[in-house]
């Protein structure tokens, strides 16, 4: 394996380690702020959930960019492309992208998801709109996949 094909991967395993860790840090804020609410109030736990997951998509999101940029060169059908450093460089900040948007989104989310459940607590009516004002935050996430992917597809092979 050359340099310029270990630089994708490296793009590819940047998305998915930084996409994992704002999920795994944001789901556990949420899941510790729910965890406290349904100890004293079992019944919530369907809506706690919902705020709790939210800010595991990016980790999902990562993951779609690793799987994009890999497939792209051909390495999950084991007939890797032989590529320039130029397109290889191409490829890795396309990754970039959507990793750092995923990062940020998911531990800021996670700070809303957790006021979210602070709203669930004093007024389980007005859960819906927690959910939505947590949902605005993932927007930057779902925006910097769009880009990783476009650029992906947008990067000539060949």
């Amino acid at each position: 394996m050359d340099f310029a094909t270990s630089l994708v991967i490296l793009g590819g395993a940047i998305s998915v380690i930084f996409g994992g860790i704002g999920s795994i840090v944001g789901v556990a804020r949420a899941g510790k702020a729910a965890s406290a609410l349904i100890s004293e109030e079992p019944e919530k736990f369907g809506k706690a959930l919902v705020l709790e997951a939210l800010p595991g998509t990016q980790g999902i999101y990562g993951f779609l960019i690793a799987i994009l940029a890999f497939q792209k060169i051909g390495l999950l059908t084991g007939n890797v492309q032989a590529i320039s450093m130029a397109t290889a460089w191409e490829l890795f900040f396309a990754c970039l992208a959507g990793a750092l948007c995923c990062l940020f989104s998911a531990l800021f989310q996670s700070k809303v998801c957790v006021a979210g459940v602070q709203v669930l607590a004093k007024k389980p009516e007005e859960a819906g709109k927690a959910v939505i004002l947590a949902a605005m935050v993932e927007t930057y996430a779902v925006l910097g996949l769009l880009v990783s992917v476009l650029l992906i597809n947008g990067i000539k092979i060949g």
